[in-house]
């Protein structure tokens, strides 16, 4: 009789007792979590709970900062942005920062490698078929979604291995969420780590192997998948969904 083989999992990213302020305000109350590697971990929460503020807080885009951020078994609190980029983090904002007069290709090109292993643009354009055929277009002429898909490529050009992708689905039509989805879930194949920051509850509880409800800054509990049933009124009560 065959046994079946677990394996441990290995940390990628550890967050403990984060704090973090803009100028006076204290946003982040004490943020501990972590992300397995080849995790996709969701943080849910209300609007201004600090879910975009913890992403920010991790690549030093915060004001000031205290407690411990482990990434790959190193400490970069103390590192600036640009450093913490090179040892292979990823960041797709919510606003996705496309340049507006330069082509999709333009704009995909943009970003340098900072980390070994960053994908082809052969292989960005498998990925996202609709970037290839819109790649001679001006920025300002993709849709949401391809703009979308779009600051999602141009940070796995970059060599990142740790995504930090900020309500990817929001105001999309949902055959475009789906496709979004898709790509999770083939990045997630493919090794990749995610921390996936969203509203849209729908669309991270498939993905998410692991959740984190955020509420005044802290984490309020942890849920996995596969308790979701049983959590769901729990999460109605934080979330209103």
């Amino acid at each position: 009789m065959s046994r079946r083989i677990e394996h441990t999992p290995v940390e990628y990213l550890r967050v403990t007792d984060l704090h973090a302020f803009y100028g006076e305000s204290h946003v982040l109350h004490g943020m501990d979590f972590v992300v397995n590697q080849g995790e996709c971990v969701s943080l849910l929460g209300r609007n201004g709970a600090g879910r975009t503020t913890t992403m920010r807080a991790i690549l030093g885009l915060t004001g000031r900062r205290s407690g411990s951020i482990m990434l790959d078994g190193k400490d970069v609190i103390r590192l600036p942005p640009h450093r913490i980029a090179r040892l292979g983090v990823g960041y797709c904002p919510e606003e996705r920062g496309i340049y507006s007069s330069l082509s999709c290709e333009e704009n995909l090109l943009l970003l340098p490698k900072v980390a070994s292993g960053g994908m082809s643009v052969e292989e960005i354009y498998a990925m996202f078929p609709n970037l290839k055929e819109r790649r001679h277009s001006q920025g300002t002429r993709l849709s949401g979604g391809e703009q979308q898909m779009l600051a999602m490529a141009r940070i796995l050009r970059t060599g990142a291995r740790l995504l930090l992708l900020d309500e990817i689905s929001e105001g999309l039509a949902p055959v475009i969420v789906e496709k979004l989805g898709e790509i999770i879930r083939d990045l997630k194949a493919k090794g990749y780590t995610i921390l996936l920051v969203e509203q849209n509850f729908r669309f991270a509880a498939p993905l998410a192997d692991r959740m984190y409800v955020v509420e005044h800054g802290r984490v309020a509990t942890e849920i996995e998948r596969r308790d979701l049933p049983s959590k769901m009124g729990l999460l109605r009560d934080y979330l209103g969904v």
